[in-house]
């Protein structure tokens, strides 16, 4: 019989594969960051990583923050967060360089980052910023190098680091594995955990006529995600602290109005 699955909070599942999928944008009745913003972040895919790798009141970064979704699932599950970007959204998102943070060494217990993908949207439109750099350049790895190290600059060690990206692809432009190269990079500083694949819902993959182009021109849309987990090594004879708050047993999603309960069957020989 297969186990019930799990759930964080309301209706969060607990991802226990290394290929997630979320039906939308937001989980339960609140908002978490702005769904008209472009390339915003799913929230569950926050809240996993923030329940498997932090505790209660940690300090929970993100350099990129675009329209606040990371703090506002930190604010959701009791983390403290700190929100940075370019061009800030918000008043809780301080504008400030990724390759520069106003922070102390080893000052934050977990990174979340998602960088731009080349130059496929249009971010802030300032010079600076990384989205303005195409990945097909060297400009963009070596900014991301700069924005890599940073991170581990301010991270604590004995902590944990999650980077959200998708490869970059054109039309009769090279393709270019953005995910494989900032992999590489990120190995440099960190010790990886794991990769995770999630599956893209986005408004461009909902449209036939894309897909039909993508047939014709016999090219691959993108369909998902790489979720990167790190670890930042501790000193020798560090002895690692435990994380992530365990699941209550009766941790379950809320009941639809109206919907009749299910009863395990008894188990039979």
């Amino acid at each position: 019989m297969a186990k019930e699955r799990r759930f964080i909070a309301g209706d969060v599942p607990l991802m226990t594969t290394t290929l997630w999928d979320f039906p939308s944008q937001n989980y339960g009745d609140g908002k978490q960051g702005d769904t008209n913003y472009v390339g915003a972040t799913p929230s569950y895919v926050i809240a996993n990583l923030l329940h498997r790798y932090t505790d209660p009141a940690d300090i929970v970064l993100d350099p990129m923050a675009g329209s606040g979704t990371t703090p506002d699932v930190a604010r959701d599950l009791g983390r403290t967060p700190l929100a940075f970007d370019l061009q800030s959204s918000r008043k809780d998102i301080e504008p400030a360089d990724a390759r520069s943070l106003p922070l102390k060494d080893r000052s934050v217990d977990f990174v979340f980052v998602d960088p731009p993908y080349s130059t496929h949207v249009k971010y802030s439109g300032k010079p600076e910023c990384i989205g303005e750099l195409d990945a097909r350049d060297g400009g963009y790895f070596e900014a991301m190098e700069v924005v890599i190290e940073e991170l581990h600059r301010v991270l604590r060690p004995d902590r944990y680091l999650a980077l959200y990206v998708s490869d970059s692809f054109q039309r009769k432009k090279p393709f270019v594995p953005i995910g494989f190269e900032l992999f590489a990079q990120l190995r440099q500083r960190f010790t990886p955990i794991d990769i995770v694949g999630v599956v893209r819902h986005n408004r461009t993959l909902m449209r036939n006529h894309w897909h039909t182009s993508a047939l014709e021109g016999n090219y691959y849309l993108r369909g998902f995600n790489y979720l990167f987990v790190m670890y930042k090594e501790p000193s020798p004879g560090y002895k690692p602290r435990k994380v992530g708050a365990p699941v209550p047993e009766n941790a379950r999603p809320p009941k639809k109005s109206g919907a009749p309960s299910r009863k395990r069957r008894p188990y039979r020989k």
